[in-house]
């Protein structure tokens, strides 16, 4: 309901919410200045799930798996602005300006993204990431080390939400690996993993 003013508190809310957490890690890791990060969009959920009423298929999924997929569709809907079409390349066979990164994940490495890194840690972690930083480079025209890092993260959640990788959730972040080999590791049965499945895997 347009007049009720609920478009309005979600808004403010989630934006109050999304500084928080960057305020919160900025002051855990005695730094003096942050960023907004991808990652630190988890922290909207509670306003999506609290301020609005979803409906969903079954009412099994649970309104914060909901508000975690509205915020995935986003982030595969805004990729697209930025960086090449994964389904076309696909599609098409056209040369893969992301292979390097693929690869590297291909070779079994993984990449745990936590929501308390510090700023050194979080680039580190990008860095390290073959193709990751040329890709940015390449495709954008960025002035400040800020946005490059910001995009960096950007590109792997959305190679994520196009299955050319795997993005799985940790109880303090996201892990990023092979979405092959993901499909051919079951966990034991008595596993304490804190690693959920996004819809994506197993795609």
């Amino acid at each position: 309901d347009e007049k009720s003013g609920v478009s309005a508190r979600l808004t403010i809310s989630g934006k109050e919410n999304l500084y928080s957490a960057a305020e919160r890690r900025a002051l855990m890791n005695n730094e003096d200045k942050t960023f907004i990060r991808i990652g630190d969009f988890n922290a909207v959920i509670p306003s999506i799930t609290g301020k609005i009423e979803l409906v969903y298929e079954g009412e099994q999924e649970g309104p914060g798996i909901v508000a975690q997929s509205l915020i995935g569709k986003s982030i595969r809907k805004h990729f697209l602005t930025y960086f090449n079409d994964p389904d076309e390349i696909r599609k098409k066979k056209l040369t893969n300006p992301f292979h390097k990164i693929i690869d590297w994940f291909s070779d079994g490495n993984t990449l745990d993204l936590l929501h308390d890194d510090s700023l050194k840690e979080y680039m580190s972690k990008l860095k390290s990431v073959p193709g990751l930083e040329d890709l940015i480079k390449k495709s954008l025209s960025i002035k400040s080390d800020d946005q490059k890092f910001l995009f960096m993260e950007f590109a792997l959640h959305g190679l994520a939400e196009y299955s050319m990788i795997s993005k799985g959730y940790l109880s303090t972040g996201s892990q990023f690996k092979d979405l092959v080999s993901n499909l051919f590791t079951m966990p034991p049965a008595d596993s304490d993993d804190d690693i959920t499945e996004d819809d994506n895997y197993g795609q």
